[in-house]
């Protein structure tokens, strides 16, 4: 399983985002959270996810908005689960709280731990959280416009029809989106997603034997 522990940047000088983020989060993908996402210590949200996919898109998500340290632990979680992600405990839950103290000192600000404590587990998160961290830092270099044009080309508009929504011509489109390398970021993520997955999987299986 996958926990995603999020704390807030500077809280004491801005206003609690966590409520926000959590609609925004359940807007974009109501059906990805195996708990209702919580709320915890004040300005820190927490988020219990089965599947590798939708994980991805909420860090990206958070990361994006600037306004959070992101840590993400994989394994296992106590079943049966409660009814609500602050009451669920175990190791992915211990590995996203320490995975997120540590996000708060990266250039990224994001950080993954797994569970289980052997060295091939440590090294395949190492190795992931390196690749995730540069598609990050790839994102969080884009200006407005490329995000502008990146996002209609996702909703999946040619780019005839993104010049013709954004009243610029079809080399602008073309433009932006290779500044922006949306499609770096689009070979990325089936990636990203499958070695998630895999590290998930064994992480489990792990801590069931």
């Amino acid at each position: 399983m996958f926990v995603i522990t999020a704390d807030q940047i500077d809280s004491r000088n801005d206003h609690d985002r966590a409520r926000e983020m959590i609609a925004q989060l359940l807007a974009q993908n109501p059906d990805a959270f195996s708990l209702p996402p919580d709320q915890t210590a004040g300005d820190e949200i927490q988020l219990l996810v089965s599947a590798a996919q939708p994980t991805l898109s909420t860090i990206l998500a958070l990361h994006r908005s600037g306004h959070w340290s992101v840590g993400l632990g994989i394994g296992a979680v106590r079943t049966p689960l409660p009814v609500s992600t602050r009451q669920a405990t175990g190791g992915a839950f211990i590995a996203a709280r320490d995975a997120v103290v540590r996000a708060k000192r990266t250039e990224a600000h994001f950080a993954l731990e797994v569970s289980q404590t052997d060295a091939a587990a440590t090294d395949t998160a190492a190795g992931i959280e390196a690749l995730l961290t540069m598609l990050l830092l790839l994102r969080q270099r884009r200006t407005p416009q490329g995000w502008e044009a990146g996002d209609l080309f996702e909703s999946g508009l040619a780019q005839t029809d993104i010049a013709s929504e954004l009243k610029i011509t079809t080399g602008a489109v073309s433009q932006r989106l290779k500044a922006a390398q949306y499609r770096v970021e689009q070979a990325a993520r089936p990636a990203l997603v499958r070695l998630l997955e895999q590290l998930d999987h064994n992480a489990n299986e792990s801590e069931t034997l």
